[in-house]
């Protein structure tokens, strides 16, 4: 994700002029239109004008307009329907082209299929949307790695700080939640998933937020997937 939203800001306008006149690409300004209408209220809110003719002056100021108001609904952290299908179109457009790879860490490839060589299945729990998931595990610089996930969840399924969510998440795969490793670098996640009864394990990685001590102290911390030794199935 640390490269997925910084591409949105540095080429939406290229993107809305390349793509301005498909289908696709008019429904996500009409839904970014209507998103700006009610957001009128908002203090900073950048309008999205109707097209009052074809000059190019014109067309130019429509675009304009629609980076200005995805630059105010990144910066303000917002995720609207709108936003998102607009993002979610870009990337793909990206990884398609090959202008995109998403990079994983060099232990968790060959973890992955270790742990599912073992009889383990592996879950997708992320706050980006399952598409952008798909999209990732499928144009990564170690190839299309999507059969190594069995499956893939956002938070459609509840938000991840929720412990509801993943009681939901182990009903939807068939499984007790104590049959569960949840791997995150979020300690608020991680909580949420303890009192769902499901293991945890908090991921150290160069550029996470900083633990506390007592988190420290708490929590199973790990710096690499190949320090987890799992029971086989």
């Amino acid at each position: 994700m640390d490269t997925l939203f910084p591409y949105i800001k540095e080429n939406v306008k290229e993107y809305l002029q390349t793509h301005w006149d498909e289908e696709e690409c008019q429904e996500d300004v009409s839904l970014l239109r209507k998103q700006a209408e009610e957001d009128a209220h908002l203090d900073g809110v950048v309008p999205i004008p109707m097209a009052s003719g074809d000059a190019v002056d014109d067309l130019q100021q429509m675009i304009q307009a629609v980076v200005d108001n995805v630059y105010w609904q990144m910066s303000h952290d917002r995720k609207t329907t709108a936003l998102k299908q607009l993002q979610g179109h870009m990337w793909k457009a990206a990884f398609t082209a090959g202008r995109m790879k998403a990079e994983f860490f060099s232990d968790v490839v060959p973890a992955v299929k270790r742990w599912r060589e073992a009889g383990m299945k592996v879950y997708i729990y992320s706050s980006g949307s399952v598409e952008a998931q798909k999209l990732l595990f499928g144009h990564s610089t170690e190839g299309d790695i999507l059969e190594l996930i069995d499956g893939h969840f956002d938070t459609k399924i509840g938000h991840k700080v929720e412990s509801e969510s993943y009681r939901k998440i182990a009903d939807s795969i068939g499984c007790l939640t104590n049959n569960i490793l949840f791997l995150t670098d979020v300690t608020l996640e991680a909580s949420a998933a303890e009192e769902a009864d499901v293991h945890v394990a908090v991921v150290v990685r160069p550029g996470n937020a900083g633990l506390t001590d007592d988190e420290k102290t708490y929590y199973n911390l790990i710096t690499s997937f190949s320090e987890l030794y799992l029971p086989s199935t």
